[in-house]
């Protein structure tokens, strides 16, 4: 390990210098540099170079995990500490979590459903719960506002919505793409913040009129509609805090790209058994 860094760092350093500096002698590095590599050292080569192609490929997103769980879908099974070690040999590491901050107007007397949901975010059926909520994004032109709607049973995002405007259109919008994708029978459970944007008069009217059954979380408990503040989290950290949006347009076009061309259909999600949204949906269908 010593040898190796000190071999990529031979052309800023003197070698001499670099090998009293790491307490290994200079002979002892000449003679590792001219040694065949052994077949543990050629392992983790090979190793390291389909670590690094997946943690590319998912745009620098994926830490251990599901490192491990994208070698076992290509046929390779690799145990979790060889992969910490590969992303530790490169340097490699999933972008940093940023804290998620989480705005709600709650302050309204407008009607409040009961809390149906109540944190049951598991064991349910394609289309028979789906969780909404709002987030914010930042581009040169100001504020672009997500209404997103995602199905529990395989946590797939199947509507969505942007705005400069956050009101009730907005989360209107984003209920009445999911249904025009999705065509869910009547009785159809949907959970939301209790936001004025969700308690208002136009949204419980489009809801009634589909026949969904509407659930809220408790005041200020975000952890009542985790599973949607975890999608929120992840498209910030693992798509937004890493580009600047000049324009609204401009982020418009690549959310919906990252929702629809990663998110749902690549990106393995621990609450499938580290399959992708769409994957998941189609594995269950054939069930």
């Amino acid at each position: 390990m010593r040898y190796a860094w000190i071999d990529a760092h031979r052309d800023q350093y003197t070698v001499s210098r670099l090998c009293r500096v790491l307490s290994v002698s200079r002979s002892g590095y000449c003679q590792w540099r001219v040694r065949t590599p052994s077949a543990r050292d050629l392992a983790n080569q090979a190793l390291d170079a389909r670590v690094a192609t997946i943690h590319s490929a998912s745009r620098r997103s994926y830490g251990r995990a599901r490192i491990v769980q994208t070698l076992r879908h290509q046929g390779e099974t690799v145990s979790a500490e060889r992969v910490r070690k590969s992303l530790r040999r490169q340097g490699l590491r999933p972008v940093y979590r940023r804290p998620f901050v989480v705005t709600t107007d709650s302050a309204h007397h407008l009607p409040v459903a009961p809390n149906l949901l109540n944190r049951r975010f598991d064991g349910w059926q394609a289309d028979q719960a789906w969780v909404a909520d709002i987030t914010y994004v930042s581009t040169g032109e100001g504020w672009l506002y997500l209404a997103a709607v995602m199905d529990l049973a395989g946590r797939r995002v199947v509507g969505w919505s942007m705005s400069d405007s956050i009101d009730a259109n907005l989360v209107c919008s984003a209920l009445r793409s999911a249904w025009g994708q999705r065509r869910p029978a009547t009785g159809l459970l949907v959970h939301t913040d209790r936001g004025v944007q969700y308690a208002s008069g136009q949204y419980r009217a489009l809801a009634a009129n589909m026949g969904i059954t509407m659930s809220m979380s408790r005041r200020a408990n975000a952890w009542d509609n985790a599973a949607m503040e975890s999608f929120f989290k992840t498209l910030k950290v693992e798509r937004v805090n890493q580009v600047r949006y000049d324009t609204r347009a401009q982020a418009r076009l690549d959310i919906v790209n990252w929702i629809e061309g990663w998110y749902n259909r690549q990106r393995l999600h621990s609450a499938n058994d580290f399959l992708a949204q769409v994957a998941w949906e189609i594995a269950n269908r054939a069930v």
